[in-house]
């Protein structure tokens, strides 16, 4: 009887708790992110290219989503509802479920300058993918920080009349253009170091495929240890 009573106990303790670093609605938000955000850039491009902000300096036909800027315009628009819609879902999940929150906070100042340093030395510890260091909380701060100014700029360049009085605070047209340009730099220079470090840390790109470890039971690290993502 004893043993009938205990079967249950057991079992339980051998079923894998908790749940994954990565839950199935952050990994599908994560890849339509990434295809929006292709989109949206690499038809930016070829907008940028009818009226350049840097003089001289022109992106070329592989880089750009659209041979002409009509093309371009329509390639952007698509990719904005679907980076908008998705981006917006992140964020309501991330602050729902209190993930932002544990990902990103807190970001400590000698965290950071710790970090910084073990990188400078290239010393990037990433035994622990479950961890964000200080520099990638900031960055990942940054990014979604950038991504809300571009909706704004957008917003005051795809509808300059209706936005009158978000153009006028942006500075006009041309500053928000600029600042709209700004904000997709800001966002290539984050993709650009993010699909660095997952070619660098496999397990963090197979971890966003199928979910990655399991969090319940896991030891915190000490906060000034750094890991790559």
């Amino acid at each position: 009887m004893d043993q009938a009573k205990d079967a249950p106990t057991a079992a339980s303790s051998a079923a894998p708790a908790g749940r994954r670093l990565h839950p199935l609605p952050i990994r599908i938000m994560h890849w339509v992110n990434a295809a929006a955000m292709l989109v949206m850039i690499t038809s930016g491009w070829g907008i940028y290219n009818d009226d350049v902000i840097i003089r001289g300096f022109i992106f070329g036909s592989f880089w750009r989503l659209g041979d002409w800027a009509a093309w371009s315009l329509n390639w952007h628009f698509a990719g904005m509802w679907f980076l908008v819609v998705n981006g917006l879902a992140y964020l309501i999940y991330g602050f729902a479920t209190g993930r932002l929150r544990e990902k990103l906070l807190p970001i400590r100042m000698s965290e950071l300058v710790h970090t910084v340093i073990d990188t400078l030395h290239f010393k990037i510890a990433h035994d622990d993918i479950t961890i964000y260091n200080a520099v990638q909380k900031l960055l990942y701060i940054i990014v979604i920080l950038a991504g809300i100014a571009q909706v704004v700029t957008g917003l005051a360049i795809w509808k300059p009349v209706q936005f009158s009085g978000l153009v006028s605070l942006l500075g006009g047209f041309q500053s928000a253009r600029v600042l709209h340009f700004i904000g997709m730099a800001v966002i290539v220079g984050f993709l650009v170091v993010h699909v660095a470090l997952a070619l660098l840390v496999p397990r963090t790109l197979w971890a966003m495929l199928s979910g990655g470890p399991r969090l319940a039971g896991r030891k915190e690290p000490h906060p000034s240890s750094g890991h790559a993502t």
